[in-house]
């Protein structure tokens, strides 16, 4: 049965992955409700099957035209600097917050595209 929910992990964090929605936002809870993981260590392996999603996932929408270059230097930058301040501060945190934090996250980002929805 265990192999089920890593199938279902996999399956779900690769077809958000691929379109682009991130993997991670079905990943990460898959991996601590169903399967009983630690927070951090959820986080850990969601980046880790993120880079193998996203060598193929750019490299698809690249070649189709999905992907505009001008600029993006910018939020490369800034997103590395972000990513290794959140890593740092991830190992002071303990996992209960880390979770609260990803699950308010997931509410707002829920709130907002049901907005989105509804101005529609």
């Amino acid at each position: 049965m265990i192999y089920f929910f890593y199938i279902l992990a996999g399956f779900l964090s690769g077809i958000f992955g691929g379109l682009g929605m991130g993997g991670g936002t079905l990943l990460i809870p898959v991996l601590t409700i169903f399967l009983d993981f630690d927070q951090k260590l959820s986080q850990g392996i969601n980046l880790l099957s993120f880079l193998v999603m996203a060598i193929f996932s750019v490299y698809i929408h690249y070649k189709h035209g999905f992907i505009v270059t001008k600029n993006i230097y910018w939020i490369i930058i800034f997103g590395v600097i972000f990513a290794i301040l959140g890593a740092i501060l991830m190992t002071f945190l303990p996992s209960k917050i880390l979770k609260i934090g990803f699950g308010v996250f997931l509410i707002l980002l829920s709130i907002v595209e049901f907005v989105k929805i509804l101005k529609k």
